[in-house]
Parts: C-alpha cells; structure tokens; sequence
C-alpha cells in the first residue's frame, strides 16, 4: 500500500496519487480541505490512483459536498474502473461529477 497524496497540477487542476483505501483517506481529507479551498472550481484527475476501496468512493462524495457547501464545483477525470464500479453497486455513480 501506498499514501495517497494530493498535487496541484495548475490552473485549479490536481492529481492524486496512492492508495484511496480506509487507511490513507482521512489524511487526504484533512490536506485536500484547504488546497481545494485555493481554486473556484477544482478538477481532480485520479489516473495515478493504484487501488481503492469504498472508502475512496466516500471521499470523493464527500469532496463534491464541501465542495458544493463553498459554492464550488468540484469535478473528476479518470475515475480508475474499480471505484467506477463500487459506485455503481452504491447506486451513486450519478453523484460523480466527470470533468469533460
């Protein structure tokens, strides 16, 4: 397992990198409040994610709520197919916002 980690990419882009599994998102949660906070409309690229577990379904779910509570839009790309797919058995595919 690795840590998950938070990086900007610029222009209000950011990379995450890691494992989101149980163990590694409470960390990222408390880094990524105030980084997320540093951009109107924040776009989270997750091509660099190695694995995860329901745990990072709820991260995400819970970035998009605070994100929405600021008024920010927050948005995803390359969702990897394994948090695609507990999302759809959730039924909470639709609460993922795709960047385009």
């Amino acid at each position: 397992m690795t840590q998950a980690s938070l990086n900007s990419a610029g222009d209000g882009g950011f990379l995450i990198t890691g494992d989101l599994v149980f163990s590694t998102v409470g960390e990222l949660l408390d880094q990524a409040g105030p980084t997320l906070a540093s951009v109107s409309d924040p776009v989270l690229d997750l091509a660099s994610v190695v694995n995860c577990d329901s745990a990072g379904l709820v991260l995400l779910l819970e970035w998009v709520a605070v994100g929405a509570a600021a008024g920010k839009r927050v948005r995803f790309r390359n969702l990897p197919s394994a948090l695609v797919g507990i999302a759809r058995l959730s039924n909470a595919e639709s609460l993922l916002p795709l960047a385009e």
